[in-house]
C-alpha cells in the first residue's frame, strides 16, 4: 500500500526542516524584540464575512473556506492583517497608540505552486499602527532588513524595491482617470512583468480605461528615479516627498544601501494607500522575500475608526530557497547539553538521578531509555549532538561518582551528582587530566 502523503502543497517539518524554520522564527523574533515591537496572535480560522469586506479585492478561489455545524461560514486565513484589524477595532478606545506589534503565523491560500510558493506558509507579520509619519515605513523595512542580517545577508544579495500608490494616483490624475478606476489600475500594473504589455493592456481595457490613456499609465513604469517621478509629478507632490523622507532617514537608520525607487512595485492587495514595497534578491531568481506598505483606510473599512497603518509580511518558503541559492543555509545539526546512559538496571536509578540534577539546574539533558553499551551509549551521544556525556556503570553506581566527558575535547572530569552543574559549566574551561573513559 502507498505511503500516505501531506495535502498537495502543504508540508512536513522533520527535526532537520524544523531546525532550519525556527532558525528564520529566532532572526525574526530577535530582530522584533529588537525593534521594540510586542508579540501577538489570533485564530487561523476567521469569519467568511471579514475577508470578504477588505476593500478592493476580489475574493477568490485561493481561500479555503468551509461550513462549521453550525451553518457559519469560515475560512482559513490566507494572511493575518484583516485579524489584525478585527482585533485593533475590538479594543480601540482601550489601546495606546502607536502599536508595534509582530506575529509569526501559519497561512493557506489554494494557488498555483511555484518556486518559493506553497498552499501553506509561516509568515512574520509586522505592523504599527497609529503613526501618519514616514518613520513607520523606515521602522518596520528595518526590521525586516535586520533579520536579513540575522540571516547572513546583505544588500549585495537582497534589495528593497520602493514605490507608491499615491505616487501613481498623482500620476493617474494627471493621465485623466478618476479615482473610482484607480483600484483596477493598481491590480493590472502589479502583473506587470508576469505578462505581455498587449495583454496588460487588454486588462487595462476591460477596466473601462480608454486606449489614449493606456499607453502613458504603461509608461509610467518607464519612470526609473525619483527625480524623474517629480518631474511628472510636481515639486508640490506628497508623494515624492514622502518617499525622500524614507530614503533620508534611512541613511542614520543603517539601510539606505539596502534600497531601490522603484514605480512598478505596487502590490496585489487592494488596502494599500501609500508607500509598498518588496524585497527581491538582486538576481531575480525567486519572487518576493517580503512586501508591505501603508494602508490608512482598514481599520475603518471593517468597521473601526480610521487610523494610519504599515505593515510587511515575511514568508518562510522564500527565504529558505534564497538561503540555499546563496549557499547560507545554515548548519542546523542536533544538539543538547549533555546525554545520559546506563550499563544495566542496577545503574538505572543513579543515571536517572544525574538526569535530574542536570535538568534542575537548566541544561538540557537527553537520557537513555534502556540499558545498553558504553560504545553504543557514546555513538548516539555524538550523533544527537550532545556536548557533555555522562555513562553510569557498575562503579559509578557503587561509589555514586560519575565522568562528564566533554565530547568535544575528550577531557573527563570526575565529580559527585551534586558537582554535576559546576562540572558541566567549567568543562570547558578546566584543565583536567584526562581519565580514561568507557569507550
Amino acid at each position: 500500500m502507498a505511503a500516505f502523503l501531506p495535502p498537495r502543497g502543504m508540508r512536513d517539518f522533520y527535526p532537520e526542516e524544523y531546525r532550519l524554520r525556527e532558525t528564520i522564527f529566532t532572526a525574526w523574533r530577535d530582530a522584533a524584540r529588537t525593534h521594540g515591537f510586542e508579540s501577538y496572535d489570533a485564530p487561523v480560522v476567521e469569519s467568511m464575512e471579514l475577508l470578504e469586506r477588505k476593500a478592493g479585492e476580489e475574493i477568490s478561489e485561493q481561500i479555503y473556506t468551509f461550513q462549521d455545524k453550525s451553518g457559519r461560514r469560515l475560512a482559513l486565513r490566507g494572511e493575518l492583517t484583516p485579524s489584525l484589524a478585527r482585533m485593533i477595532n475590538a479594543r480601540q478606545r482601550e489601546l495606546a497608540f502607536p502599536l508595534k506589534w509582530s506575529a509569526i503565523v501559519q497561512c493557506f491560500r489554494y494557488e498555483r505552486m511555484t518556486r518559493g510558493r506553497k498552499r501553506e506558509h509561516y509568515q512574520w507579520n509586522l505592523d504599527i499602527v497609529g503613526e501618519e509619519s514616514v518613520m513607520a515605513e523606515a521602522e518596520v523595512i528595518c526590521t525586516a532588513v535586520d533579520a536579513l542580517q540575522r540571516l547572513g545577508f546583505s544588500c549585495s544579495d537582497l534589495q528593497v524595491r520602493v514605490g507608491s500608490r499615491a505616487l501613481l494616483g498623482e500620476l493617474f490624475a494627471l493621465c485623466g482617470l478618476v479615482p473610482e478606476q484607480y483600484s483596477a489600475c493598481f491590480l493590472v500594473l502589479d502583473k506587470r512583468g508576469k505578462i505581455a504589455d498587449e495583454e496588460i493592456a487588454s486588462l487595462l481595457a476591460d477596466a473601462g480605461i480608454s486606449k489614449s490613456r493606456i499607453g502613458p499609465i504603461l509608461d509610467m513604469t518607464s519612470i526609473r528615479t525619483l527625480e524623474e517621478a517629480q518631474s511628472r509629478a510636481g515639486a508640490s507632490s506628497r508623494a515624492i516627498s514622502d518617499l525622500r523622507e524614507l530614503f533620508t532617514v534611512a541613511e542614520p537608520m543603517g539601510f539606505r544601501d539596502d534600497l531601490v525607487f522603484d514605480i512598478s512595485i505596487v502590490r496585489g492587495l487592494g488596502y494599500y494607500t501609500g508607500i509598498v514595497f518588496e524585497a527581491f534578491d538582486t538576481g531575480r531568481k525567486l519572487r518576493a522575500v517580503f512586501g508591505g506598505g501603508r494602508y490608512d483606510n482598514l481599520l475603518s473599512l471593517l468597521g473601526g475608526d480610521r487610523m494610519p497603518c504599515v505593515g510587511l509580511g515575511f514568508g518562510d518558503v522564500v527565504v529558505a530557497e534564497l538561503l540555499a541559492e546563496c549557499g547560507k543555509t545554515p548548519r542546523t545539526s542536533p544538539r543538547v547539553d549533555c546525554a545520559v546512559g546506563f550499563m544495566d538496571a542496577a545503574s538505572r536509578d543513579i543515571a536517572m538521578r544525574v538526569a535530574a540534577c542536570a535538568r534542575q539546574s537548566g541544561r538540557e539533558c537527553d537520557t537513555t531509555l534502556a540499558p545498553e553499551k558504553a560504545k553504543v551509549f557514546f555513538k548516539r551521544a555524538n550523533r544527537i549532538g550532545a556536548q557533555h556525556a555522562i555513562f553510569i556503570g557498575p562503579d559509578e553506581a557503587a561509589t555514586g561518582r560519575i565522568h562528564v566527558k566533554n565530547m568535544a575535547t575528550g577531557v573527563q572530569v570526575e565529580c559527585s551528582i551534586e558537582g554535576l552543574a559546576a562540572s558541566l559549566s567549567a568543562g570547558k574551561d578546566q584543565d583536567t587530566d584526562s581519565t580514561d573513559g568507557h569507550q
